[in-house]
């Protein structure tokens, strides 16, 4: 398993046993229905994918998005759709912080934003959390995204220091661009799935470093 899926098992695991933290233990062991169960935990997540957007909340604000994101779903275990959504609208009507720190590794989603066309499933650095958005920064540049837009790629504080290091040596290679074929190397690397260069891939990093330094 990879690491970054590692830590975000991890992650979903604390929250549901926050969900789980309210209901007495003999109801627990014993499966009771009765109305002594409190209403939020009548339904449990089922995959992590559904309290993925739980994960940065507070442990109130996760079971208060839990039990809307339940009834919104009619009582039935709701999408991840439906709790992103739901925790969307309470940090617009609260001000909940965006989930996102400054050296955050994420994934750019497309979805419904023409703006961001050609950058998806490209990795970026967050270089700045605003009210509602982030600054972030691409292999060609950098750009202004939703928090629906980013998926975070859950990286170790290493791996997001040398994917840090890798958008620094791509930034300096910009002005290279221009050229086709070394436009489609740059963006070859600023769409890595993993947090690493291989052999081949730092030996022709370095090749265009020492041409760009000419």
């Amino acid at each position: 398993m990879k690491q970054s899926r590692s830590y975000q098992l991890i992650e979903a695991t604390g929250v549901v046993d926050n969900l789980l933290a309210k209901v007495p233990p003999l109801v627990e062991l014993l499966g009771d229905s009765s109305d002594k169960v409190p209403p939020l935990v009548e339904v449990l997540p089922t995959n992590e994918r559904q309290v993925r957007p739980l994960i940065q909340l507070e442990p109130e604000q996760q079971r208060e998005v839990w039990q809307q994101a339940v009834e919104a779903a009619g009582g039935k275990v709701p999408s991840g759709r439906i709790v992103k959504d739901i925790v969307q609208r309470i940090r617009e009507r609260t001000k909940i912080p965006i989930p996102y720190r400054v050296g955050d590794v994420c994934e750019i989603l497309i979805k419904d934003n023409p703006e961001l066309r050609g950058l998806g499933g490209c990795w970026c650095i967050v270089i700045e959390v605003r009210e509602f958005s982030c600054l972030v920064r691409a292999w060609n540049g950098e750009y202004t995204v939703r928090e629906e837009n980013l998926r975070d790629l859950q990286y170790s504080p290493d791996h997001r220091q040398k994917m840090q290091q890798l958008s620094d040596r791509l930034v300096h290679l910009r002005s290279l661009g221009e050229e086709e074929t070394v436009r489609a190397i740059l963006e070859t690397l600023g769409s890595l799935k993993r947090p690493y260069l291989n052999p081949w891939e730092e030996k022709l990093l370095e090749f265009l470093e020492g041409y760009n330094a000419r």
